[in-house]
């Protein structure tokens, strides 16, 4: 009975690793989904508000970059928030980080190894974000955006630009997916990697 037990238990936990993943996903992007639906509440039928928000937003995106009219009204739009009182923090605050992860000037897209620590020694991996820090009255010094493992927080720190070098071997995308999943994800492709090789 103990033995049948174990083999259950086992089976269990194994059906739960490969489902999760696979729920979660799923739950998430029915949330989305139904969240963007819901903009629209008027909209009787599911699924339409969706298609009508997301191709608003693309030819929004479309028209704001690709015309001059529609550039200059957004540009104009944008320093019109940037100079109203309170509004400015939070508008510039919400573009700088949404520009951080995507257009065309990413700003997580240098990855770098950072020593913490020196005996022991302890390195950790994080994006440069700022260079050069003498505007702030730190010379020689740099900012590194390090992620925090399973979440969408981080912390920033100051440090000398002798503690840090660039990751050579991954790239940004790599270096961000190593960093969230707590170092397990590279790993896990090398191996496999190392397995089909073996085959």
């Amino acid at each position: 009975m103990r033995r049948i037990a174990a083999v259950l238990i086992r089976s269990f936990l194994q059906g739960l690793l490969l489902l999760s993943p696979i729920a979660i996903t799923g739950y998430v992007l029915y949330s989305v989904f139904t969240g963007v639906d819901n903009l629209l509440p008027f909209i009787r039928w599911r699924g339409v508000g969706f298609a009508i928000i997301i191709s608003v937003v693309t030819v929004v995106g479309y028209l704001g970059t690709r015309f001059f009219i529609g550039k200059w009204l957004f540009d104009s739009f944008a320093y019109l928030m940037e100079h109203t009182p309170g509004v400015k923090y939070i508008y510039s605050s919400v573009r700088d980080v949404i520009k951080s992860f995507v257009g065309d000037k990413k700003r997580f897209n240098k990855p770098v190894w950072v020593c913490v620590n020196i005996n022991p020694e302890i390195w950790r991996i994080g994006f440069m974000t700022q260079r050069d820090m003498t505007n702030f009255g730190l010379e020689k010094k740099v900012a590194v955006y390090m992620p925090h493992a399973y979440a969408i927080s981080g912390w920033v720190i100051v440090t000398e630009s002798k503690n840090v070098k660039p990751v050579k071997e991954m790239t940004a995308g790599e270096a961000m997916k190593f960093a969230v999943s707590g170092g397990i994800t590279i790993v896990e492709d090398e191996a496999n990697n190392a397995k089909k090789d073996q085959l």
